[in-house]
């Protein structure tokens, strides 16, 4: 069974290098920072369809699509919409635009972006409502109210992006996942090391070369350091449980990131418009599934989606060649791997009964993932895809990648992708 009636392709595109926060990005926001990635990427094809996202909203847009397209002075009769599922936005975006190919639509550009150096700062609703109200019928008095207002008054960032429901970060919750899954601090360092360690050899080999444009403030990645160390890591302090029970640190989380992204989605046809040598495979197969994040944790649905995935097709774990797994902390990773290793878990808790067996740890992340490359929220889908169809590329014809991403919302998104 194929999830599209005629072949659908996922072919790699380009990035921007991913910056640390506060740091060579910061002066930008999401539609600057996505329109000479836009402009590259127009310069290879031009697309039928154009699909972005981000996901720290602003009030200064509603569809960032449109936006960053007409400010990149592209062909403004190739339409352009706006997507949004947390992390996964931007693997969304490429799910979204398979679904729509055909007619006259063979090949559409997808992508997000996020400068997370500048979230907004908002009103909470009261405020709002009276300063609004203000303006409209004492506009002096509306100015005078503003200059009183409080933090009180404030969506102040100043837990980072918390879920809304909850209160509590990504990292919080993580820190609750791990004590579950006995995810030690000492596992997730080594995790750490090794995401630093393959960022900085794929960069050194060339990997990345013709995967990222250089910027006039940043030519590579910032974040992927050489000259970390399991002692260094061990050395940092907890960054969200500071009670001593805490095992998430700035070193096994993945860092505040600016940075974009972007992909093609394909038919046969699309892909003949694209340049000669483009890497690509043909999107098989996906999953998103969604989880009771009281229950299961609110970064563990990966461990749903992906035995759903892989038992519609019969494959077991060392049947996929290449696992591209989004790290949003070494603690997700390793908590959502352990969960698809427990036995009784695939099929009492993703209710797929079905042998996988052993899973192939060598096979993950080869280049690196977003503990050392980055987490700019938005990009990070097309990223995980394109990274993941130019390493399918050296690998047999036939070969199986899973690309996954957990998401806020207790949401998992994963992508079954076969080289040609």
């Amino acid at each position: 069974m194929q999830r599209f009636a005629h072949k659908t392709y996922i072919a790699s595109g380009l990035r921007t290098p991913f910056g640390r926060g506060g740091g060579a990005l910061a002066d930008h926001d999401a539609i600057s920072l996505s329109v000479p990635l836009v402009q590259a990427m127009s310069a290879k094809a031009r697309p039928d369809l154009f699909i972005w996202g981000t996901v720290i909203p602003s009030l200064g847009w509603s569809n960032i699509g449109r936006e960053i397209w007409l400010d990149a002075g592209l062909d403004p009769t190739v339409p352009a919409f706006s997507t949004v599922l947390a992390c996964s936005t931007s693997m969304v975006a490429a799910l979204t635009a398979a679904g729509m190919l055909g007619g006259d639509t063979d090949l559409v550009m997808v992508g997000g972006a996020e400068v997370m150096s500048n979230p907004p700062i908002g009103l909470k609703l009261d405020a709002s409502k009276r300063i609004v109200k203000l303006f409209r019928t004492n506009p002096a008095e509306a100015i005078a109210a503003l200059q009183a207002l409080t933090p009180d008054d404030l969506v102040l960032p100043v837990k980072g992006w918390a879920n809304r429901i909850t209160g509590r970060t990504m990292g919080d919750h993580m820190e609750e996942t791990a004590q579950i899954w006995g995810i030690g601090r000492e596992a997730q360092d080594a995790w750490s090391l090794k995401s630093h360690q393959r960022a900085i050899a794929g960069w050194e080999s060339g990997f990345f070369d013709d995967l990222v444009i250089p910027l006039p403030e940043l030519a590579r990645d910032a974040n992927p350091r050489a000259d970390t160390s399991i002692e260094k890591l061990a050395a940092l302090k907890p960054a969200f449980d500071t009670s001593g029970k805490g095992s998430l640190t700035a070193g096994n989380s993945s860092p505040i990131t600016d940075g974009a992204a972007a992909c093609w989605v394909a038919t046969d046809a699309g892909l003949a418009r694209l340049p000669e040598g483009t890497h690509y495979a043909e999107l098989f197969d996906h999953e998103i599934a969604a989880v009771d994040h009281g229950v299961d944790g609110l970064l563990m649905a990966p461990s749903f989606a992906i035995p759903r995935l892989l038992a519609r097709h019969g494959l077991r774990y060392d049947d996929v060649t290449l696992w591209e797994i989004h790290e949003a902390f070494s603690a997700q990773v390793l908590a959502n791997v352990a969960a698809l290793e427990k036995p009784g878990w695939t099929r009492d808790r993703a209710g797929v009964d079905f042998d996988f067996g052993e899973f192939p740890w060598d096979r993950v992340n080869p280049n690196g993932g977003s503990v050392a490359i980055g987490h700019p929220f938005a990009a990070t889908g097309a990223r995980d895809l394109s990274q993941a169809v130019k390493e399918l590329w050296a690998m047999p014809s036939g070969s199986f990648a899973i690309v996954s991403i957990c998401a806020d919302g207790g949401h998992g998104t994963v992508a079954l992708l076969r080289r040609p």
